[in-house]
């Protein structure tokens, strides 16, 4: 390509122009020169640890256990700096207190006798764990972490020299002071929080928050307040998004889940949304139903009467009829989402109550269908409009949802390429033959493939929640986001169909099968993988894939790596509700300087008896790539950004020395 002159001065006066705006920020080439020797030298620190964690489904008490601990990472600091001088005890007694400083300093109260000392030896501890935790970091970047009351002190302390003997009274006398004024208790739990604030710096939500668990407002709160994270949507995590947005399919949908699984308070207490016309409604049409089918599956943990649970049950199927009939309202307005046989409230023989699948006839478990009209079985009643239009106004007014949502928009995305890996919930639409999926979306009949879907995916569910000038693109924008939870092509749900209807009113397992994407069968296929890479501009040689979705039943021999180390699934089943399939509590991900470790988890007790027995997550850390040499930060994402604002720089000095931009002194 070549250049005219008109394009290489209108480029040069773009490039002065830009110059011209740095010089505000580096007024002098003393200033400038600063900022590239800061840069440069960041360039060589060791690379940041990243904590990717993926499938939560609400379970909190594990999810903050694994988020305090850093995986192990915590533990792993104390033993790299006391392993020789501390016993296993002293070693899980300072963990603990780590990870749990309020609630372990009220038991230590009780049990020590000699505060004083002990206050003295886990302070100085606790400094030594803080600058282990703190090495790879610029003082600049631990400064802007350090907590506003002891941000002093703790600088002080942590930047204490191996050979300062003569300044050994000046750091006890520190120490001391903070004991004498009785500041010990909360020096001891900043200085907790400020290690699991350095042990992490970046967290990577792979999907899933949502749903199952009995506390995901409570693991939105912790992301809310969270130093550096993303998130990559789940399909657990879009259903919310989407009945957010005002989504009435979406909204019956979410209603139905938590009911399903007895997870009611997520919605009335963590969200403050109103179920009581749902309970009215519920009550009206199916008072002399025992709604058998419906029952919720609460775990043993979980404390509900009879009558709480017949009452849940009533709900769950009055919720869910008009969930069948929402979506049968979307199916109908868009042919191109070619999910025509989820229609199937039209294919019942209400006289007989039979249902016809595929020329087979199947006998219904359940056959009292009070609010559906044979001759038009879509159609809400009265009540039932009436009732989605109250629970739509709670949901959409719920101040705290639209708060946790918002943050999933600002902080979340379809995929995400961070540090040569690519990180989506659950897969990549694939024909049999192992090519990229093309796949309709609008009525224009355009097709999109691989990245390109995705992309587009992400725009129209962002029109469904913000755009407010079209009804009409805000409505597509919803029905897209209800189909990434259910279609037959979205890459987030990864199935031909959600049987849902049949698992409630079928008892032959035969027509619950639901059929997954091709990629599944090719997870295991490295080239199937670099295809991906390749697709997303990536290093097929360095890069790996990491997703969750399908939980990894490690009982049935299935491993969390697949084609050769390049992808890795890491969903080993956070929520309860998969502990007896998978065998163990979850898999997470610890990226650092030295290389991959994969951590497989054994369920977690609880929090109470984490404090008061120290019982830690028992873990299981897997080595799966070593670097050879160990990765600084030039090596990564922000390195290429900090490397582009060191060119600029320089070009900034090569103007102010030859006089085209003029120092501000």
């Amino acid at each position: 390509m070549t250049y005219s002159n008109d394009d290489v001065i209108e480029g040069f006066h773009r490039e002065l122009k830009y110059l011209k705006l740095l010089s505000k920020q580096f007024p002098t080439i003393a200033a400038a020169s600063t900022e590239i020797i800061n840069l440069q030298a960041i360039l060589n620190l060791p690379k940041g640890t990243e904590h990717f964690l993926t499938d939560i489904h609400g379970e909190y008490e594990s999810f903050n256990h694994v988020l305090k601990n850093g995986s192990g990472n915590i533990k792993r600091k104390i033993i790299e700096v006391f392993g020789g001088t501390l016993s296993e005890t002293e070693i899980k007694s300072l963990a603990t207190l780590i990870y749990y400083p309020e609630q372990k300093l009220d038991i230590i109260h009780k049990q020590e006798k000699n505060m004083n000392e002990w206050y003295k030896i886990t302070i100085s501890r606790l400094v030594e764990v803080c600058r282990k935790a703190a090495f790879k970091y610029t003082r600049m970047k631990v400064r802007k972490a350090l907590p506003k009351d002891f941000a002093y002190i703790i600088e002080e302390l942590m930047h204490r020299g191996p050979n300062e003997l003569d300044k050994e009274e000046y750091y006890d006398e520190i120490i001391k002071t903070i004991i004498r004024i009785g500041r010990a208790d909360e020096f001891i739990i900043e200085m907790s929080k400020l290690i699991q604030r350095l042990v992490i710096d970046r967290l990577h939500i792979v999907g899933d928050i949502f749903d199952r668990g009995p506390g995901a407002d409570i693991v939105m709160d912790t992301l809310l307040d969270y130093h550096s994270v993303d998130i990559q949507w789940g399909n657990h995590d879009v259903l919310w998004m989407g009945a957010a947005a005002g989504s009435e399919a979406c909204i019956a949908t979410v209603i139905r889940v938590c009911s399903r699984y007895g997870n009611l308070d997520t919605i009335e207490d963590g969200y403050g949304i109103n179920l009581l016309p749902l309970a009215t409604f519920a009550l009206e049409f199916y008072k002399d139903d025992d709604c058998a089918a419906f029952k919720p599956k609460v775990k043993s943990h979980m404390v509900y009467t009879k009558n709480d649970l017949k009452l849940i049950a009533k709900m769950h199927k009055a919720i869910s009829i008009l969930q069948f009939k929402l979506e049968g309202e979307i199916i109908n307005r868009r042919p191109h989402f070619s999910m025509e046989d989820r229609l199937l409230l039209n294919k019942i023989n209400y006289e007989d109550g039979t249902i016809n699948l595929d020329g087979k006839i199947y006998k219904l478990k359940d056959c009292h269908f009070p609010t559906i009209d044979p001759e038009n079985p879509y159609m809400l009643t009265i009540e039932e409009k009436e009732l989605i239009e109250k629970l739509k106004a709670s949901f959409l007014n719920s101040e705290k949802l639209q708060k946790h949502v918002r943050f999933l928009y600002s902080n979340g995305s379809m995929y995400l390429k961070f540090n040569s890996n690519l990180l989506y919930h659950g897969c990549i639409p694939m024909n049999e033959d192992g090519s990229l999926k093309k796949v309709k979306i609008g009525s224009s009949g355009k097709s999109y493939r691989g990245k390109a879907y995705f992309d587009r995916l992400e725009i129209l569910v962002r029109e469904g929640y913000f755009h407010k000038n079209n009804p009409e693109v805000k409505l597509y924008g919803m029905d897209i986001t209800w189909y990434l939870w259910t279609g037959p092509d979205s890459p987030l749900f990864g199935k031909d169909k959600m049987t849902t209807f049949e698992r409630y009113f079928i008892s032959d397992k035969e027509a619950h099968v639901e059929k997954k994407d091709p990629y599944f069968k090719l997870e295991d296929n490295e080239k199937m993988c670099r295809l991906i890479f390749e697709e997303f501009g990536l290093n097929p040689d360095v890069s790996h894939i990491i997703n969750g979705h399908v939980p990894v039943k490690l009982k049935k021999g299935e491993s969390p790596i697949r084609a050769n180390g390049k992808m890795l699934v890491i969903d080993g089943g956070f929520s309860r509700a998969y502990h007896g399939t998978t065998g163990i509590a979850g898999y997470t991900l610890i990226y650092n300087s030295y290389g991959l470790l994969l951590v497989s988890h054994e369920p977690f007790e609880s929090t109470q008896k984490a404090i008061e027995e120290e019982k830690d997550i028992h873990s299981t850390t897997m080595v799966l790539e070593r670097e050879v040499e160990r990765k600084r930060v030039r090596d990564t994402d922000d390195g290429e950004k900090l490397e582009s604002q060191i060119k600029d720089l320089e070009m900034l000095l090569d103007a102010y020395r030859s006089g085209l931009i003029k120092e501000q002194r």
